[in-house]
């Protein structure tokens, strides 16, 4: 290890956690025509997280804080687990304006980067100052905040907590976030901000519907230092098959840093599920979410679900895996990983 990394390091998802963050949805958003549907998956997530931590709810007012904490209730969820803070937002994908936090030396800090709608594509003022607004809130305890002018969303990248970062191109390269820069300057900045010392970089796998210009935690995850669950397409006739394939041979020419090929685990790419418009949804099982003791998975309703629920239990024999129905997430082109943010252990202190 560098001195870099023992200083400060980026978290992976599967280190200790005090909670999920949840920007609940309301209908001053893309949700208000199916807000009663969506909740339902918020609920499944908030039942599962509060069994295990803490779950930290962004409101957007005091009406709304009502009213969550009267669903939460109604649906037997235990609300000593629950913090509601007023914290108002354009949409509800967390995972994408909430902090990324590091631990430098050994204590938990909140990196809150700058976040601009996708590059571009959506209203994102409220969203940009969510992790703010939580920490004048004291919602993150005694943890620090630092604001960073550098746009950077947490579904764009994934770590093995060890000093490798997996990214894709197509997001991180894109110039609509950050100018078109190098995958050099962008790697000067991995390395600076999170301790990274090798970055793997995949080329291919975006899927149709995509609107974060193919976000990696849609694509393949690290379940350990040697393991990455990836989404895999066996199906020649289907629009992903050569894309997803192209990815596939990325990821078996890729080494750990000890210089071993990663184990490689498929999960089966969702059956084609579309809107009212005839548009392919970016269904995936690569956006689980790992909390403390399990792993939440999302599901479809379809023939991939038990299949992959089955490979994700082989990746975390320890913990149990969780099937969350995602299907109306998925109308609005994200999954389950893309409305959750992990908070580390220390982040929420005793709040």
């Amino acid at each position: 290890m560098t001195d870099t990394l023992s200083v400060q390091r980026l978290l992976p998802e599967w280190a200790d956690q005090d909670g999920i963050l949840l920007t609940w949805p309301h209908r001053h958003g893309a949700w208000a025509p199916m807000l009663a549907e969506v909740e339902t998956v918020f609920l499944a997530i908030a039942r599962e997280v509060t069994a295990r931590e803490r779950v930290l709810i962004a409101c957007f007012d005091p009406d709304h804080q009502k009213q969550i904490t009267t669903a939460l209730t109604g649906a037997g969820i235990d609300l000593r687990r629950c913090t509601l803070v007023v914290a108002p937002s354009n949409d509800t994908w967390a995972r994408d304006h909430g902090p990324i936090t590091v631990a430098r030396r050994g204590t938990p800090v909140l990196l809150d980067f700058a976040f601009n709608g996708w590059g571009g594509k959506y209203p994102y003022d409220l969203d940009n100052r969510v992790t703010a607004t939580l920490y004048d809130a004291h919602a993150f305890g005694a943890s620090s905040r630092e604001s960073i002018d550098l746009v950077l969303e947490g579904g764009a990248i994934d770590t093995d907590g060890a000093g490798t970062l997996l990214t894709t191109a197509s997001c991180m390269l894109s110039g609509t976030r950050n100018g078109a820069p190098t995958a050099q300057e962008i790697e000067v900045q991995f390395a600076r901000r999170f301790g990274i010392e090798r970055c793997l970089w995949l080329h291919h796998g975006r899927l149709a519907g995509d609107d974060t210009d193919g976000h990696v935690d849609t694509l393949a995850r690290f379940c350990n230092r040697d393991t990455i669950a990836y989404a895999a397409c066996d199906d020649p006739q289907d629009e992903h098959y050569r894309s997803l394939r192209a990815m596939r041979d990325e990821l078996l020419a890729m080494r750990t840093s000890d210089g071993r090929p990663y184990r490689l685990v498929g999960l089966p790419l969702p059956s084609a599920i579309r809107n009212r418009a005839g548009v392919r949804l970016p269904a995936t099982h690569a956006n689980f979410l790992i909390i403390n003791d399990a792993v939440l998975v999302p599901t479809y309703r379809g023939r991939t679900d038990a299949l992959a629920l089955e490979r994700l239990q082989d990746c975390f024999p320890d913990r149990e895996i969780v099937g969350i129905d995602c299907v109306p997430l998925i109308q609005q082109f994200g999954s389950l990983h893309c409305v959750t943010m992990q908070l580390p252990r220390g982040v929420l202190g005793d709040n």
